[in-house]
């Protein structure tokens, strides 16, 4: 037989009144709260889930999720959110229906929860999320949202599982990680003991206090400490125990004798608190003090060495002021030649300074004296061969030296008139003198000389002031000019 059309089309036109029909009562239902059903789309088929209140109800899935769980409308809207999720937002379920799920979080936060739905407009998406809690520790999410299709329409199923722990622990494993780094690149010794002073953690500087492996060893026993005007009654453990019961130490000098080099240390001690408030070790920092205690012996030693140089200079000014006072027939000639030897005394003093009072070279305290009269005698002196450097004693010594010799030539020798000429040079070291380093002073160009008749002061501070050791001045009265040649004593030359 051959197919009736019109019956065909009639069929068809029965089936889609019949398809018009559904879909007029699924809207009716739904908007008089009627529908009551999911459907989770799969890759294989799609999952329903009724909402009649029986045992394989959505909702009952939904509240024994243990994350927090939303299912929204197409627009964000929620449809319904399980006690969990509540709970977490601390709002009722009849407050939260209805509306944006987004408005239920902070800005920032609903922020990224718009940007996830839109993602997961057709596939799984996730992200994390934090609430802020206030004073208390914020939380933390990971918020995964799915497509979900509701009755007719199209939303999202989204969960929240918290991730607190997790992140906590990681915050928590990662700051052991970078207090971990930081000791062991710290330049002071670190250690750490437990309860019982066995010490579990060591940095790499440690070795400069205990010469093999701390570990496992108790502290107090590898590194014996001995604490400066404790009068030993304070020792290694009973830091250790002062600190674990709470008691922080801070900065106290130590002795560390059975210590591979160094021997002083700055010690310091906190107690250990890795969670909580129960303190569950010590942390020993120990600085090498070894450059401290270096600076401290040599300011001793330099307060000491100025003392000394102090006196002597005292007991010399004094020697020089009753010699003068005892040579000079006025009391306007004393002043005159008691200043111009403190002002030559302290010529070579301030030289001796700028040296950090170390060594001076023959040459300068040559030209250090001369300077009061070089702008006029520069052109008739002559310095050859005095590169030599000599004591902090010598120094002083010959610089009077050279005064008097200066002093003079200025009154009665060659820089006396013009035409005068001196020539202070090297001669060379006298093995007959202890290798004594002898120089001469040779003026020429000067008035005729004779020998004097009796020597004065000046005369016996150039002769005796280096005599000692094969050192010592003579004086040869040439009548061309006065020579003055002067030892050196080898003890006097650095």
């Amino acid at each position: 037989m051959t197919p009736d059309p019109s019956s065909d089309k009639d069929l068809q036109i029965a089936d889609l009144r019949r398809r018009l029909a559904e879909a007029e009562e699924t809207v009716r239902a739904i908007r008089e709260n009627e529908v009551d059903a999911l459907v989770m789309r799969g890759h294989v088929d799609d999952e329903i889930f009724t909402i009649g209140g029986d045992h394989d109800s959505y909702r009952a899935f939904m509240e024994v999720m243990e994350p927090g769980a939303a299912a929204l409308d197409g627009c964000g809207r929620v449809l319904y959110a399980n006690s969990t999720l509540t709970r977490l937002l601390d709002i009722s379920l009849a407050q939260l229906q209805g509306k944006l799920l987004v408005d239920a979080f902070t800005a920032d936060t609903g922020k990224d929860i718009g940007r996830l739905l839109k993602q997961a407009h057709t596939t799984r998406q996730s992200c994390e999320i934090q609430l802020p809690r206030g004073e208390e520790v914020d939380l933390h999410f990971i918020a995964m949202a799915s497509p979900l299709q509701i009755g007719t329409s199209r939303g999202h199923a989204v969960t929240f599982a918290n991730v607190t722990e997790r992140v906590l622990n990681e915050g928590a494993e990662q700051s052991e990680h970078a207090a971990r780094a930081v000791i062991a690149s710290a330049n002071e010794a670190v250690l750490v003991c437990d309860r019982d002073g066995v010490v579990t953690h060591a940095n790499a500087a440690a070795s400069i206090v205990y010469d093999g492996n701390p570990i496992g060893k108790i502290f107090a026993e590898i590194i014996p400490l001995l604490f400066r005007d404790s009068t030993g009654l304070l020792q290694a453990d009973d830091i250790i125990e002062m600190v674990i019961a709470g008691t922080p130490l801070r900065g106290i000098e130590a002795i560390a004798s059975n210590a591979p080099k160094v021997k002083d240390y700055l010690v310091s001690a906190a107690p250990l608190r890795v969670a909580g408030d129960r303190i569950s070790g010590a942390v020993v920092t120990m600085v090498d003090l070894s450059q401290r205690k270096a600076a401290e012996k040599q300011q001793i030693l330099l307060m000491r060495e100025l003392d000394h140089r102090v006196k002597n200079t005292l007991t010399l000014v004094a020697s020089i002021s009753n010699r003068t006072a005892s040579n000079s027939d006025t009391v306007e000639a004393f002043q005159k030649a008691f200043s111009g030897r403190i002002q030559a005394l302290a010529a070579t003093h301030t030289l001796l300074l700028g040296n950090s009072w170390s060594s001076l070279k023959l040459g300068d305290i040559v030209m250090t004296e001369l300077a009061p009269y070089i702008e006029s005698t520069k052109e008739q002196v002559t310095v050859e061969g005095l590169n030599i450097a000599v004591t902090p004693h010598g120094a002083i010594a010959f610089g009077l030296i050279v005064h008097e010799l200066t002093t003079n030539a200025v009154k009665y020798g060659a820089l006396s008139q013009e035409g005068g000429h001196v020539t202070v040079r090297a001669v060379g070291r006298d093995s007959e003198k202890n290798g004594a380093f002898v120089l001469e002073w040779r003026e020429s160009g000067g008035p005729r000389v004779t020998r004097p008749e009796r020597k004065g002061f000046g005369h016996t501070v150039v002769e005796r002031s280096l005599q000692y050791s094969g050192g010592g001045a003579e004086f040869d009265f040439d009548p061309a000019g006065v020579i003055c040649r002067i030892a050196i004593p080898s003890e006097e030359l650095s």
